[in-house]
């Protein structure tokens, strides 16, 4: 196919001045080098300055401050309590122990003592000065880590399902998914120099960039691989996603689902959470090449102008499904087979012990909100290190912020098992149903966008959301609940039963109707309001659910078909 017939009207050869500030940064960059190597032995602040802050999210790193004591330091005149947040690529979620305790090494030394397990399955160091970048990104390198590509306008930590069940299977998509990741990072040795202190070998426009080319993409863009019944990654909140078709443990190939999305702005109607569309069936070793199709298609299509409209799934919609799908068909030079049958039945994780087709264990445990740290009654940073220097096989962080112990020999799970005992581990997989089925993001002390809390507030809320439950014998209904501190929907609060999402300190948005596995779209019951007001309307939601709902129906379900909300049936509907 040539490419005469690939439609490049809105190509990134087009003038910088006709496009937004953000291209024109990255175009000048040097392929993503800046002044970044200066800024960091800056010594008279601890951030560093003007657009290498948004550059070196294409390196994992954020620029953030302690917002608790932002208005302190403001009132005594001092800077920010700047620090950053490193985020490691861990492509399907999956690393030894060698690599965990390099992980609780670091976090001990320069990280608050402190690892986050993330929605996208990966980890987050926080509380990182700016001079310690180096020694912990040089630290995982020592593990064959990295933060490449972690956050910034490229493809980023790209997501595969955990099902210990299903061990070739799992095995066999890992391996796409790594192969993707691998793939898709920026090519540019602006990292290598950097952090690494490799010798620059130039900062071209052309070669460095084969896929990317002098501005990457216009906004961010998410992977991920799905293996059915259980939609764990929620494939349709992905830019990206493959489904797998398989006959057994048989990998046949992968349906292609394309325009996920779940960021949002408060009161601009024009943005929107939207469902991926399900285009066609690609078998497996095409995998690679409709990742550079696709990319391409955003790249070159993908609105260079508004950042708030950027993303591909709205690409789609302005364009058109079916002009987009040509276009990737066109790339491609063949056309997609029809999409195979499917079927999704949840999108949590099965806790505890669970036995894989080739005989070995996994233990998956409950991290709530996905923070690990010594704080509270549990020293759980401490026990997983021990858990890590005994452990043989692998540890996979799941996409609901859990943790799998995987791949115990037989013979070895019952001193596993003593070990999860001794520190408190297996109690951890207790609580209600919703408490099973939580996430929440970072938001406040760390998040600039917070607007409320959400990682520290949304136990405590679940808490009294149990107490309504418990009165109407619903304490072990899987009940989906999200939190975010912002709209932007890190947590993916939009197709949650029960979203929640800040709008400013103890105020939030209150979202119901999502689908049980992540097929539907919630919509607002409540705008802007306070806990009293969110635990009386879940309180009345759930009395009628109790008492109304059919055999095997789940919450979700059961609001639209109740009238507590409207069906959603596209992204473009949210905010009617």
């Amino acid at each position: 196919m040539t490419d005469a017939v690939i439609d490049r009207s809105r190509d990134i050869s087009q003038p910088l001045e006709r496009l937004g500030p953000d291209e024109t940064m990255k175009a000048n960059s040097r392929q993503l080098r800046g002044s970044i190597a200066a800024g960091l032995e800056a010594e008279l602040t601890a951030a560093v300055p003007g657009d290498d802050i948004k550059l070196m999210k294409f390196h994992g790193l954020y620029q953030q401050d302690n917002r608790d004591i932002r208005d302190e330091r403001r009132r005594r005149k001092l800077e920010p309590a700047y620090r950053f947040m490193a985020r490691v690529r861990l492509p399907g979620g999956v690393l030894t122990p060698a690599q965990w305790l390099k992980l609780d090494e670091l976090a001990r030394r320069h990280a608050g003592e402190s690892l986050r397990l993330t929605t996208r399955q990966t980890f987050q160091l926080h509380h990182v000065r700016k001079q310690d970048l180096r020694p912990v990104i040089q630290g995982l390198r020592d593990v064959l880590l990295d933060t490449r590509a972690a956050c910034g306008d490229d493809t980023r930590g790209v997501m595969a399902s955990i099902n210990p069940e299903l061990s070739a299977l799992h095995a066999e998509v890992l391996a796409l998914a790594v192969k993707a990741s691998n793939h898709a990072i920026p090519k540019t040795g602006a990292y290598d120099e950097i952090w690494y202190g490799a010798e620059e070998k130039g900062a071209g426009s052309g070669p460095e960039e084969p896929l990317y080319g002098a501005t990457y993409l216009p906004r961010k863009f998410k992977i991920g691989f799905v293996i059915p019944p259980v939609n764990d990654i929620d494939v349709y909140a992905q830019d990206l996603g493959f489904i797998a078709i398989a006959e057994g443990e048989e990998l046949k190939g992968f349906n292609v689902a394309i325009g996920g999305g779940m960021g949002r702005t408060d009161n601009a109607p024009a943005t929107y959470p939207r469902l991926a569309s399900v285009i066609g069936f690609i078998p497996k070793d095409q995998v690679i090449a409709v990742c550079d199709a696709v990319i391409g298609v955003q790249r070159d299509f993908g609105d260079r102008v508004d950042r708030s409209r950027a993303r591909f799934k709205y690409t789609i919609d302005d364009k058109g499904l079916d002009v987009i799908r040509a276009q990737i068909e066109a790339r491609l030079g063949y056309a997609l087979a029809p999409a195979r049958p499917y079927a999704f039945t949840s999108n949590g994780d099965a806790l505890g012990w669970r036995e894989g087709a080739d005989g070995r264990w996994h233990f998956t445990l409950f991290v709530q909100n996905g923070r690990i740290s010594n704080v509270g009654g549990l020293a759980l940073l401490d026990a997983l290190r021990a858990v890590a220097s005994r452990h043989a096989g692998r540890f996979r962080v799941t996409p609901n912020q859990n943790l799998v112990i995987a791949d115990i020999e037989a013979a070895d799970r019952p001193a596993m098992a003593a070990l999860l005992r001794e520190h408190g581990l297996d109690a951890l997989n207790g609580g209600s149903g919703l408490r099973r089925n939580s996430m929440a993001c970072v938001a406040f002390p760390t998040c600039g966008l917070a607007m409320a809390e959400s990682e520290r507030y949304l136990p405590a809320l679940v808490g009294k959301i149990d107490a309504i439950l418990d009165r109407y014998g619903l304490q072990d209904e899987p009940i989906t609940i999200r939190m975010t501190g912002c709209p932007n929907g890190c947590a993916r609060p939009y197709i949650a039963e029960i979203g929640l999402t800040g709008r400013a300190p103890g105020k939030y948005n209150l979202y119901l109707g999502g689908g049980f596995h992540g097929q539907r779209l919630n919509k607002m019951a409540l705008e802007n309001v306070g806990e009293q007001a969110i635990l009386d309307c879940l309180d009345s939601a759930l009395g009628r659910y109790a008492r109304e709902r059919a055999p095997g129906e789940h919450f979700g379900d059961f609001a639209i078909r109740a009238g507590l909300v409207p069906e959603v049936l596209e992204g473009r509907r949210f905010n009617d």
